[in-house]
């Protein structure tokens, strides 16, 4: 039976990553990025495990040395190679092996252990470091598709005549962002972290070197954003997940033990009439109770 079984087993050969401009090759099959887990799984064999993180996930191919680190296996940005054991990032989630491969530039061999980043297009080959050290853990080889012009004033705060909650916790409101503009589409723009560092005019952000901290500009236009007043009856349940869209946007990196968006007071709540239900993952232990007292029923994710 298990030599029955063998027969249809993806057989675990030398991987070859070939790249041109704008184009990926492994094993001569073309990636196109974003790709999806589907797709790598055609070429790679389906991974050997996937680990749930707070607000993403980590498929691992362990005798490849590939894993990816994605908050959606439909939405994937680049593919991750392990070439060093000097890993503090994600620690054993990643590959038991170290990736072996051959990885060519526009039809010449490289060196992928000490490489300076390549750009391909509209694609990126980039080592990984942890905390500024020098010794690569991995590369990464993906990016982002052709995107149409950002409107120049897509992000600019506008002003409105509708009268504004003013909120007095932070956490709460990024709450009530994610069900207005990522579950309902109801607040607009629908804000996405890698579209506004490249229309953002003061200054460069870099996401991949900035995105394990708060970025300040991107903290601060969410602080500013307003909310009218005619949304608050929307609002009937906060569901507070580590993985919800609007905790990717404020800290791309984040391993889920943050509590930069912890909800510390309740009293926002007077402004949302219909709310009745609330399930919680970044929260202080005493507004638990406090949502409660006011009638709101209220548990830990």
């Amino acid at each position: 039976m298990n030599a029955f079984k063998n027969i249809f087993k993806k057989e675990k050969s030398n991987i070859i990553v070939e790249c041109f401009e704008n184009q990926i090759k492994i094993n001569g099959s073309v990636v196109t990025f974003p790709t999806n887990l589907d797709v790598l799984s055609k070429i790679l064999g389906e991974p050997d495990r996937s680990t749930r993180r707070k607000t993403s996930y980590i498929y691992s191919w362990d005798d490849l040395g590939i894993y990816i680190n994605s908050a959606s296996a439909s939405f994937v940005l680049w593919l991750n190679f392990l070439i060093s054991k000097n890993n503090h990032q994600y620690g054993n989630t990643v590959p038991k092996k170290l990736f072996t491969g051959v990885v060519k530039v526009n039809g010449k061999e490289i060196n992928y252990q000490n490489t300076e980043d390549i750009k391909l297009g509209n694609l990126k080959l980039r080592n990984l470091t942890w905390e500024g050290k020098n010794i690569p853990y991995a590369f990464y080889i993906g990016g982002l598709p052709d995107e149409k012009p950002i409107p120049k004033d897509k992000y600019f705060i506008k002003k409105t005549n509708e009268d504004i909650i003013e909120f007095k916790d932070f956490g709460f409101k990024i709450s009530i962002i994610q069900v207005l503009m990522y579950d309902k589409e109801l607040l607009k723009p629908k804000f996405d972290l890698y579209e506004f560092v490249k229309w953002y005019p003061n200054r460069k952000i870099d996401i991949e070197e900035e995105g394990y901290n708060p970025i300040p500009e991107v903290t601060q236009y969410f602080k500013d954003l307003p909310i009218q007043k005619s949304l608050a009856k929307e609002i009937t349940e906060i569901y507070q997940d580590g993985g919800d869209e609007i905790y990717l946007q404020l800290l791309r990196f984040g391993d889920g033990t943050e509590n930069y968006w912890d909800i510390e007071s309740v009293e926002d709540a007077n402004h949302f009439p219909n709310l009745k239900k609330a399930i919680l993952c970044y929260a202080k232990d005493i507004v638990l109770g406090d949502f409660k007292n006011l009638g709101i029923s209220t548990s830990w994710l």
